[in-house]
């Protein structure tokens, strides 16, 4: 940080990953605890016979949610790059503290007929806006606030955040699966994560509130682009169309696996399996925690080689080992053979995870990072991350749930083709002070030169 003591700068750097990571967790914690419990209220809101079409309606408002995202994204990424990347997080997370209380308060089938689902509804689309806004400023924050040749690590720490938030809502579901019936579950206690996220999201609102703002966003608002009324619109963002369709395109495969290995592997487990409830979560309550224990290395090791190499790797491994990973698992007998099979998916997919936040963002220049991670981003994860589940079950329900399976592959071989075209972004510069220290360094500044609109706009 220019004119920071490096003792000075680390902290605030360390400040800034805790600050960040802990706001990622409960934010996406909130987010995914309404696809671990589903299986207990689906049944609350969707009376039936039919187990499989009641997941599919919890599962269709979870894609719902998704829809929101992109204008989350929108808004709250224009806020962020207007306003700065700290008012943003601070308004995602009450936002996400709202609309855990609507869901933990929705009448049941029982008491409103279907107004409890349209509460549901109304608090998924309020998540989805705050998740929408989330991604995109905290992958911005966490990639700006760390050391340049450390930024690959520091991005990486959104994953963990994220993946400790699914593991914080796993591990209070197996907690209650220990200590109440499946009836008291089924009644009132899928409720109760839903309280406890809602008075998380208190805490890290003041948390938050404390943080400090990166140094690349104040040299931005206060040098001249803080005249510019052009900062964070849809005009700045379409003059980066390039890069908004490679974010689209990278995302895809990405998403598609990660919510297939994580929100879905529950419900394939108990549904494909035949595994028992609790052994399912199980299985990926262990498989997360490493899963999220590794995206660190992985993010240290794009540091030192650079991003492609790990997310070429993953959609090599992803288009070809979807297929027998699936199968495999779909006929898994065992706790330890579904938990080896689940990490070999997990640790193919974390070549994409750990970095994917930091490629992102080093695509765009400051003005307009926050708005070209979140809409493009949004809106991949829309179309392909948040319907992955509900396709998934609709393969199930119409008996040739092995589609799915060449679905996901096909997914990362179109991020193949994109992350093996597309520039290595390690090098951009994401601040004038950046672009200025290439200026005197002939290696780096060619490097800088990689993804030319991050490098070159950094200075205006």
């Amino acid at each position: 940080m220019p004119g920071t003591p490096p003792g000075d700068a680390r902290g605030k750097r360390r400040i800034a990953l805790v600050g960040g990571s802990l706001g990622n967790l409960v934010e996406w914690y909130d987010w995914f605890v309404y696809a671990s419990f589903a299986i207990y209220f689906a049944d609350s809101f969707f009376p039936g016979d039919n187990p499989t079409t009641q997941l599919m309606n919890t599962a269709g408002i979870f894609a719902v949610g998704f829809l929101m995202r992109p204008v989350g994204g929108w808004v709250l990424g224009r806020a962020a790059d207007r306003h700065g990347r700290k008012s943003a997080l601070t308004l995602t997370v009450t936002m996400m503290s709202v609309a855990a209380l609507l869901i933990a308060v929705a009448p049941t089938y029982g008491q409103a007929g279907y107004f409890g689902a349209v509460v549901l509804l109304l608090a998924r689309l309020l998540q989805g806006m705050s998740i929408g806004g989330e991604y995109a400023a905290s992958a911005t924050y966490l990639t700006e606030a760390s050391a340049r040749n450390r930024r690959g690590l520091g991005s990486s720490f959104q994953y963990v955040s994220m993946t400790c938030g699914q593991l914080l809502g796993l591990g209070i579901l197996i907690t209650m699966q220990h200590t109440l019936t499946t009836a008291q579950l089924e009644d009132w206690g899928w409720r109760i994560p839903f309280v406890l996220g809602a008075l998380f999201a208190v805490v890290v609102f003041w948390i938050r509130r404390r943080l400090t703002e990166t140094d690349a966003f104040t040299e931005e608002s206060s040098g001249a682009g803080g005249q510019d009324t052009t900062r964070g619109t849809l005009k700045v963002l379409w003059e980066h169309r390039r890069q908004a369709a490679l974010v689209m395109a990278l995302t895809l495969g990405g998403t598609v696996a990660y919510y297939t290995y994580t929100t879905y592997l529950t419900k394939y487990l108990i549904g494909s399996a035949g595994m028992a409830k609790n052994t399912a979560t199980l299985v990926s309550f262990t498989a997360l925690t490493v899963f999220a224990v590794l995206q660190p290395f992985a993010g240290l090791l794009s540091d030192r080689i650079g991003r492609r190499p790990l997310l070429i790797t993953f959609a090599v491994g992803c288009t070809v080992g979807t297929y027998p990973i699936m199968t495999a698992l779909g006929s898994a007998s065992s706790y330890w053979s579904a938990l080896g099979l689940s990490l070999l998916a997990l640790v193919i997919v974390t070549g994409y995870t750990s970095i994917n936040a930091a490629v992102k963002a080093e695509l765009f220049p400051t003005r307009v990072r926050a708005l070209g991670v979140a809409l493009p981003y949004a809106i991949a994860n829309a179309l392909f991350g948040g319907t992955a589940e509900y396709v998934a079950l609709w393969f199930k329900n119409g008996g040739r749930e092995t589609m799915f399976f060449w679905y996901v592959s096909g997914c990362a071989l179109v991020s193949l083709v994109t992350y093996v075209l597309m520039p290595d972004t390690r090098h951009a510069a994401l601040s004038r002070a950046e672009a200025e220290n290439d200026g005197g360094n002939e290696a780096d500044s060619a490097a800088a030169q990689v993804p030319a609109p991050a490098a070159a706009e950094a200075g205006r």
